[in-house]
């Protein structure tokens, strides 16, 4: 290595690689720890004749591939390219961005946004306020042409990164051949080896289909959630099999646009598994309120398509059998690993019992220089999760230290209100046995939701009794996605309640509200409630 100015670049001699780093120690006032941080920033150094750049020549093995150019692929992709590293990242689909930004996070927070601007001026909420209008008419055909617009240039600018990055796009199926060949395949069945040094697999996630096969999905009458964001017409009925996040996302989006939605749901609860159970049974009388409909504790055993819709056969708890008739059937129960066809077989990449691969701390498969990142390992499948996997895998490869706190991931369901959390429930602590405290405040009681009238929610914390340590933050309020953050960021700073309550929040603002529940958890009692 060299350094100057306080940077480091990394260079490769002899064949052989020699990575390290430099740290910034940082001296952390409350618990007089060193937290290092480290600095992986590229200089201009000039060349000397005893090395090379670590990027190679065209001529010479990619130092990484990347296979996925989802939010995990894409993103060390990039972050390799900006350390040095020759790359190329190979794509299947023809554009670029993965499930995320193609069929899943983007086109589903654009149809909850404008879906939720038709159904306030429905149903008089825009009235309420002094904005009246005679003749309102849904046009779905531009509001999926927005969704359209907002992935094609979200898309377009991945494609533009890696090009500003230099990192070379390979079109087609990716396959490993060996610890060091990737074969790319295109649509017309041409091959090309590649040469590398390390491979980063990165295929995310597809949708479970029905347990057991019993539910064929056609798309148009039974769908997934990718046909869920392309309906020609809002159907007058739906069913949902599943009420975690993309069940409440994708059924919010098409109650507020007129239809009838039930969902059925296998689990006591609704948001999925992770959800605090006093937040999650908030967040179920918000939705009921607005017109969803749920059957708990209840299982779709089978499903049958006629001229008239599709009858869904359903057992309730207690063992009652019910038929549910509905226009469309949603099948959400999840998602599952996409590792098929990698030929992961071949080189012996293990796979464990939910079909995830098997990797280290460092995300090291079990075949030297082949690691995977994102939904196709263990842990929550989030897009911000595999972007950070992706950061510090490759920052791992150049020789920097690996590590992420999965207990700092924040979580979002993109509903209106929103609901998130981070760090542990109430029901996990009680789990492990870990003596906590808790701190509320309604979001009722806070200024800034009083003033826009949209009072549904409220802020929990759950903090280490003995401590106050923030664990856990759980938040349903307008915006909780972004509030969230700031909770996130002081609970991996080992921040106490009563560090976030000393913090001078602006006034009226939502996070008002995640001060005063802080203040609650720390003293006994907040100031407005």
């Amino acid at each position: 290595r060299r350094v100057h100015g306080g940077t480091v670049l990394y260079y490769r001699l002899t064949g052989t690689y020699s990575a390290s780093c430099i740290f910034n120690c940082k001296l952390n006032c409350s618990t007089m720890n060193i937290m290092p941080r480290i600095s992986l920033i590229k200089s201009n150094l000039r060349n000397t004749t005893r090395l090379s750049r670590f990027y190679s020549s065209n001529t010479d093995p990619y130092d990484v591939i990347v296979i996925g150019s989802g939010p995990g692929g894409y993103v060390a992709a990039i972050k390799a390219a900006q350390l040095g590293m020759r790359t190329a990242c190979i794509e299947k689909e023809r554009t670029l961005g993965g499930t995320c930004l193609n069929v899943g996070c983007i086109p589903s927070k654009a149809l909850l946004h404008n879906s939720a601007i038709y159904h306030n001026a429905a149903t008089g909420d825009l009235a309420k306020r002094g904005v009246k209008f005679d003749n309102l008419q849904l046009d779905l055909e531009t509001m999926m042409k927005q969704k359209e617009t907002a992935v094609k240039t979200l898309t377009g600018g991945i494609e533009y990164l890696l090009k500003q990055n230099k990192v070379d796009r390979m079109s087609g199926h990716g396959s490993i051949i060996s610890q060091t060949e990737v074969k790319v395949t295109d649509n017309s069945g041409n091959a090309q080896t590649l040469q590398t040094r390390n491979i980063i697999i990165a295929t995310g996630s597809e949708s479970s289909p029905f347990p057991g096969g019993g539910i064929a999905i056609d798309e148009t009458a039974i769908i997934s959630s990718t046909g869920a964001l392309s309906l020609p017409k809002v159907p007058e009925t739906m069913v949902l099999i599943g009420a975690g996040v993309i069940g409440v996302e994708l059924g919010s989006v098409w109650s507020r646009l007129g239809t009838k939605v039930t969902a059925v749901e296998f689990l006591g609860h609704i948001g999925g598994e992770g959800i605090d159970m006093e937040i999650s049974k908030n967040f179920h009388k918000i939705l009921q309120k607005q017109g969803m409909k749920f059957m708990l504790n209840s299982r779709v055993e089978s499903a049958s398509k006629s001229v008239d819709g599709v009858s869904v056969n359903i057992t309730e708890s207690g063992g009652i059998s019910k038929e549910l008739h509905c226009e469309v059937l949603l099948v959400c129960v999840g998602r599952r690993p996409y590792t098929h066809g990698l030929g992961l077989d071949s080189v012996g990449v293990q796979l464990d019992s939910q079909g995830r691969i098997v990797v280290n701390p460092r995300f090291q498969t079990t075949v030297p220089h082949i690691y995977a990142i994102g939904d196709c390992v263990a842990g929550p499948m989030l897009a911000h999760k595999a972007e950070d996997e992706g950061i510090v895998c490759v920052e791992g490869i150049a020789g920097g230290p690996v590590h992420i706190d999965y207990d700092c991931v924040p979580s979002v369901i993109y509903t209106h209100p929103e609901v998130a959390w981070v760090g542990k429930s109430e029901e996990q602590l009680k789990e492990q046995g870990i003596a906590y405290k808790v701190g509320k405040f309604p979001i009722a009681a806070n200024s800034r939701a009083k003033t826009i009238d949209d009072a549904d929610g409220l802020v929990k914390v759950l903090a280490c009794k003995e401590t106050d340590k923030l664990l856990g933050c759980h938040i349903i309020c307008a915006g909780a996605g972004e509030l969230i953050n700031e909770a996130a960021l002081a609970m991996e700073y080992g921040a106490s309640c009563e560090d976030i309550a000393r913090v001078c929040h602006a006034h009226p603002t939502f996070s008002e509200a995640l001060r005063e529940a802080n203040i609650s958890a720390y003293f006994g009692k907040s100031i407005n409630f």
